[in-house]
């Protein structure tokens, strides 16, 4: 909001660059960028994975470099586990160990006995919301790519499935190219085809770097007049 107020409506070039976050988080901000910019581009620099594909995803196009990557959608859930540590896991590998376990038990009962404390290590209700997350962020970026993308139903249905499938990607850091995207229906413009935009772009781009190599900062939301928001830690020596 800080990096959008002030901007007038109509079309917007969004330079993203991040490793994802939560559905929740890319739905808001994606519900309140549409309310007010139209058409948008999402220029892709390097990566915009996870949420952050989901993002690119409510975009009218998404702009990509031979460098450039996009990521799968299949959700992450972190969870308690011993000791108070919190660990992250696929939520595709929490439904497919339970269904294991409960293949494993069926054909040798005597393997209950190894499988029993796993599945009681997990959070009650985490098969269910495994399930409902997955059914979400499928459902948000078919919407997306139908409403924004122009994608015909089929089309933003084929996309969405294949971007979630976490068991064809099989990690959720996998890269997922320009070409690779395209054939999958998404509306894919080469970087460099416009070699002044492209040297815009890697230039905004270096700059984020080289800020973030030499101060503190970690995360930016900037607009290009120089107003936004920015997050800084301070790590202590030990």
């Amino acid at each position: 909001m800080a990096a959008f107020h002030g901007l007038p409506t109509g079309p917007l070039d969004l330079i993203l660059h991040s490793p994802g976050g939560s559905l929740e988080a890319a739905e808001q901000i994606v519900n309140y960028m549409r309310a007010k910019f139209s058409p948008i581009r999402a220029i892709i620099p390097q990566t915009a994975m996870s949420a952050a594909t989901m993002l690119a995803c409510a975009c009218d196009e998404i702009v990509m470099g031979k460098q450039s990557a996009l990521g799968p959608i299949d959700p992450q859930l972190t969870m308690p586990h011993g000791n108070a540590q919190l660990i992250t896991l696929p939520a595709q590998a929490i439904l497919d160990e339970f269904e294991q376990a409960k293949a494993e038990i069926l054909q040798n009962p005597k393997l209950a006995a190894i499988w029993i404390p796993k599945l009681q290590a997990l959070p009650h209700g985490i098969l269910s919301r495994c399930t409902t997350t997955q059914q979400l962020a499928e459902q948000k970026v078919e919407t997306w790519l139908k409403d924004y993308m122009k994608l015909s139903p089929e089309e933003a249905a084929g996309a969405a499935k294949w971007l979630a499938n976490a068991k064809e990607h099989k990690t959720h850091g996998r890269p997922i190219s320009s070409e690779l995207a395209r054939q999958h229906h998404l509306k894919i413009t080469s970087l460099e085809d416009d070699q002044s935009l492209q040297d815009l772009v890697l230039s905004v781009f270096h700059a984020a770097m080289v800020t973030f190599e030499r101060t503190h900062c970690v995360k930016i939301f900037e607009n290009h007049n120089g107003k936004g928001m920015f997050l800084q830690i301070n790590v202590g020596k030990t």
